[in-house]
């Protein structure tokens, strides 16, 4: 098995380009998805349907993604960020992103990952999903910056 880790400027330029603005990442500590952390977490799988990544994200990254590939205005994103959960066009917008983020997995040589299921940030995350967050090694943790948007967390883990 061969998963390929995705590299800061891999999901920059594909940031960039999907959301057709201005994208800074930071090196950032590792996200962790809790109670009082509400997180949106995609799931990856290979061809057998066994996990092998998520992202995870936190509310204002996953408010402000939905929202910038809509061109939605920022106040929705806000708006969802003090509800403390995505409103359904922020969660199918969400997954959008994600589902493209698949190809960045998808390298030649690599195993070939699709994304199975996306957990929208607001229900209480499924335990057996939020302790694969937390897996430490072949990870990618950063902090995106939206132009016109704003910032929030997300991390690439392998499993």
């Amino acid at each position: 098995m061969n998963i390929h880790l995705p590299q800061t400027k891999q999901l920059r330029d594909l940031l960039s380009d999907l959301l057709g603005r201005e994208v800074t990442l930071t090196p950032s500590p590792p996200f962790a998805p809790g109670p009082d952390t509400p997180a949106s977490v995609a799931v990856y799988v290979d061809d057998s349907l066994q996990i092998r990544a998520v992202i995870a994200c936190d509310l204002a990254f996953s408010a402000h993604a939905g929202a910038a590939i809509a061109l939605i205005p920022v106040g929705a994103a806000e708006d969802a960020i003090a509800d403390g959960k995505l409103t359904d066009a922020l969660s199918e917008n969400l997954y959008e992103v994600l589902n493209i983020a698949a190809s960045m997995f998808n390298v030649e040589g690599a195993d070939h990952l699709k994304l199975y299921q996306l957990h929208a940030a607001g229900p209480p995350l499924d335990p057996m999903v939020r302790i694969q967050t937390l897996t430490l090694g072949r990870r990618e943790d950063v902090r995106v910056d939206l132009a016109g948007y704003g910032s929030g967390s997300l991390s690439v883990v392998l499993i």
